[in-house]
């Protein structure tokens, strides 16, 4: 890989990981497209950081709260009620999933999964369910309102993710507004859940990256990194001010266009799975 096609892989990681898209089928696709090959599973968790990154920057007061409030509750019974000790509580409960399971199906993750049949059809699949939970979800809950069940829920939902096309944000956000929560407030705790996740597979994955089982060394994925970062920073801002008005439906439809995209150019032998 040169530092090309690692900002041009940067720019696609960081326009698409908050966007209810699936950043790794975007990942997927697009480098065989253009003839690049499949960046891969390592290639594609470490530069997921860089993404990370930008959450914790743009959320880091919310994110210092609830941490802060969260470990005084462990000596502090008083905390214990509190929305920020509770919101520690189900972020650590609602990543499990997506843990465990991103363990036991590693092998399956860094082959089986990446095959771009499988990737379109995802695409599509849950394109249409995020636009029936949202398009049938209430309003009336927000981040005061979420419970154990509905943070368990989230978490399972985000752990379907491990397959490239789901998309972490758009499989939480789904399972939110199914259960009822605002669009804002579905999106607002996506990205606090998948930080634990995201992070910690990017770490699991660093020793990939010199050697291993990674084509690709440091030095364009450093760079892809750092690209990720900066769009996806701009990106978060973006995507929070436009949910707050308007509804879920373009990303569902540019979901089912790129998915049946996929599938054509599959069958007519333009992509290889």
């Amino acid at each position: 890989m040169n530092f090309l096609e690692a900002v041009v892989l940067g720019i696609i990681q960081g326009l698409t990981e908050f966007l209810p898209i699936s950043s790794s089928a975007h990942l997927r696709i697009f480098p065989e497209l253009f003839g690049w090959g499949d960046p891969g599973a390592a290639f594609t968790a470490v530069i997921q950081i860089g993404t990370e990154v930008a959450v914790l920057l743009y959320f880091w007061k919310d994110i210092w709260r609830i941490g802060t409030t969260w470990l005084r509750s462990l000596v502090t019974p008083e905390l214990r009620g509190t929305l920020d000790a509770r919101m520690g509580w189900f972020i650590i409960i609602g990543s499990l999933p997506i843990v465990v399971l991103g363990v036991l199906l590693k092998d399956l993750i860094e082959k089986d999964f990446r095959n771009l049949w499988i990737i379109g059809t995802t695409l599509i699949v849950l394109g249409i369910v995020l636009g029936i939970a949202d398009r049938l979800g209430g309003t009336s809950k927000t981040l005061k309102h979420l419970s154990l069940r509905d943070a368990i829920l989230m978490g399972a939902a985000q752990a379907m993710a491990l397959i490239p096309g789901v998309s972490r944000s758009g499989a939480t956000i789904s399972m939110g507004r199914a259960l009822g929560y605002e669009r804002e407030t579905a999106t607002r705790y996506a990205f606090l859940l998948a930080i634990p996740a995201v992070i910690g597979a990017g770490l699991f994955e660093l020793k990939e990256i010199p050697g291993g089982h990674n084509d690709y060394g440091w030095g364009p994925t450093i760079v892809a990194t750092l690209v990720s970062f900066a769009v996806g920073y701009a990106a978060i801002a973006w995507l929070l001010r436009y949910v707050a008005t308007k509804s879920y439906t373009p990303f569902v439809l540019y979901r089912v266009a790129l998915g049946s995209a996929t599938l054509i150019l599959l069958a007519a032998g333009v992509l290889s799975a």
